[in-house]
Parts: structure tokens; C-alpha cells; sequence
């Protein structure tokens, strides 16, 4: 079992910043990518940014130098730097990872957080 908390939602005004957090725990070997999707309100969910284990990192071209994603190996944690938000990026953030738990057969797991919203409007 692989639990995903995330952090730091909330309401902030366009040209804000806000800075999510994700956090792994439970039966964990290793874990390979960290992603951040979010889905608006009648909108499918999408992919925000991800994270490899090597640090290699993507963006959605929406966001592209507005949000940096970056993560702690030490601490199972996943982060998303929001800067210079925007009314359309108003949505609830979803953390997903996948890696391999630390059971005796090293079962591979993607895991989804519960979400945060994130409110952008003046």
C-alpha cells in the first residue's frame, strides 16, 4: 500500500504563486516518475508536469516557464512551483506516482493522491 498526501492549494489572485506538495509513503522499494495532472471543472484531467527518477522533467506547453516541478528522492516528495497563475489554471492538482513496493515480490504501484484545488481569481 502506497499513500499520497498533497499540500498547498488554495486561493490566490492571477499573478500569484503557490506551491503544491506531494508526499509518498508506505510500502515503498523505489519510485520511478512523479507527475502532476489537474482537471477543471468539466474539463478532462491533463498533464501538468512530470518528474523522472534521473530528474528529467516535462510541461504541459500551458505552463511551460510559469510552473517548475522538482522532487526529494530522501523524502518520497514531489513539488510544483506555480508562478504567475492565471484564472485558466484554476483546477484540482493530482499528484500520481508509480514505482515498485517494497514487498517481498517488489510488485510494481501508481498511486493517486486525493487532490488539491487550486483557485485563481481576483
Amino acid at each position: 500500500q502506497v499513500q499520497l498526501v498533497e499540500s498547498g492549494g488554495g486561493l490566490v489572485q492571477p499573478g500569484g504563486s503557490l506551491r503544491l506538495s506531494c508526499a509518498a509513503s508506505g510500502s515503498i522499494f523505489s519510485i520511478y516518475s512523479m507527475d502532476w495532472y489537474r482537471q477543471a471543472p468539466g474539463k478532462q484531467r491533463e498533464l501538468v508536469a512530470g518528474i523522472t527518477s534521473g530528474g528529467t522533467t516535462n510541461y504541459a506547453d500551458s505552463v511551460k516557464g510559469r510552473f517548475t516541478i522538482s522532487r526529494d528522492n530522501g523524502k518520497n516528495t514531489v513539488y510544483l512551483q506555480m508562478n504567475s497563475l492565471k484564472p485558466e489554471d484554476t483546477a484540482v492538482y493530482y499528484c500520481n506516482v508509480d514505482g515498485l513496493t517494497s514487498t517481498s515480490d517488489f510488485l510494481p504501484f501508481n498511486s493517486w493522491g486525493p487532490g488539491t484545488r487550486v483557485t485563481v481569481s481576483s
